[in-house]
């Protein structure tokens, strides 16, 4: 059976934006995984966040609303649509671990799916490592 991992907006938008500095880590990593037959989750957050991101950094919203197409389009991306547990997970999550709003609800989302999180943030990842696995990888 293959393995899932939650990824964070963090590497999609990395990996989505050529400009960015994790660029390529972001692109070869996420190769790889899909390579080893991982499917990725994210809470349906994460056309919001990717979106918004691209937006803001690019100023071109055409572009922003292009890279959510193609992550929908992702046969190896499972989207987890955010019901009242994910809500509450997250809210327990913000509330223990002190995050920031959306990392509190990819959290949630590897805390109820028992998964690992993989994230670029730094801060994210300190703080989740209390309560989930964190998807280590090398830079």
């Amino acid at each position: 059976m293959s393995n899932y991992l939650v990824v964070d907006a963090s590497l999609w938008v990395a990996r989505l934006i050529a400009q960015d500095a994790f660029h390529e880590l972001s692109r070869q990593w996420l190769d790889a995984q899909r390579a080893q037959g991982v499917q990725f989750v994210s809470p349906t957050l994460l056309l919001v966040e990717v979106a918004a991101a691209i937006s803001r950094r690019t100023g071109n919203s055409e572009l922003a609303k292009k890279a959510v197409e193609a992550l929908q389009a992702l046969p190896d991306l499972r989207l987890v649509e955010m019901d009242q547990s994910v809500v509450q997970a997250a809210v327990d999550a913000g509330a223990d671990l002190g995050v920031r709003g959306a990392d509190a609800v990819y959290i949630a989302v590897a805390q109820q799916l028992s998964l690992p999180l993989a994230t670029l943030d730094n801060d994210q990842r300190e703080r989740a490592s209390r309560v989930v696995e964190i998807w280590e990888f090398s830079e």
